[in-house]
């Protein structure tokens, strides 16, 4: 059975800015891992309760996955009690999925723990994805030979314009799209608020919210 790791934020904040997990994001590819089979294991780099940005349960962007999820004792469970992601034995993981919300700006963003995990799995050829502001988790990656994880990968992400439409752009710590580029990524998007992905190897990235689903299927075909 292949061992999915999903990585959270633990941080509630972004500069002032109340923020968290955008919960949609983990919750379709939580039931989209369970339903092909693999076992999944919720983490956060400091463990335990995962703070949820509460824009995302409101009107327009509670889904029904995300809905689902929240009464759902097993899910819901793991969410209040997540694994410390430096805990992980990163040799018994198959893949690992960076889920977005803004608190990832603040934790993620930089994090050794996952660094390391992340480092690891791509150069044993395991698994590495992320969707949305879950890519701010790779530019601190490099590939065993030193250089960017993402130089010369075909990649997407949260866009310039999505960053700047949610207002946010002075707040996180460098616009992702410029970032990805500025490492030498091939960086492609959709129209803002469309659903884009791209797979490079066994790199998925997905671009935005819209695109979790598709991202989380992506990295199935991949197991």
């Amino acid at each position: 059975m292949p061992k999915v790791v999903i990585v959270s934020t633990s941080a509630d904040d972004l500069g002032g800015h109340p923020t968290g997990l955008w919960i949609e994001e983990l919750a379709t590819p939580y039931y989209i891992f369970k339903e092909a089979g693999h076992e999944v294991v919720v983490a956060s780099p400091a463990g335990g309760a995962v703070p949820i940005d509460a824009s995302s349960m409101s009107d327009g962007f509670f889904t029904e996955e995300a809905k689902k999820f929240m009464h759902d004792g097993e899910a819901f469970g793991q969410l209040s009690h997540s694994v410390k992601l430096d805990s992980i034995d990163v040799s018994t993981v198959d893949a690992i999925f960076l889920c977005g919300g803004h608190g990832v700006c603040t934790d993620v963003v930089d994090c050794p723990s996952l660094k390391s995990a992340i480092e690891t799995l791509y150069a044993s050829d395991k698994v590495v994805a992320a969707v949305c502001h879950g890519p701010m988790g790779l530019p601190q990656c490099n590939k065993p030979d030193g250089s960017p994880l993402v130089a010369g990968k075909v990649v997407t992400g949260f866009t310039n314009s999505e960053e700047k439409a949610v207002q946010l752009e002075t707040k996180v710590p460098f616009m992702l799209e410029t970032k990805l580029k500025e490492q030498g990524s091939k960086y492609e998007s959709a129209a803002d608020w469309n659903s884009k992905v791209c797979v490079d190897g066994k790199l998925v990235t997905g671009q935005n919210p819209q695109s979790s689903e598709e991202c989380a299927k992506a990295v199935v075909a991949l197991l």
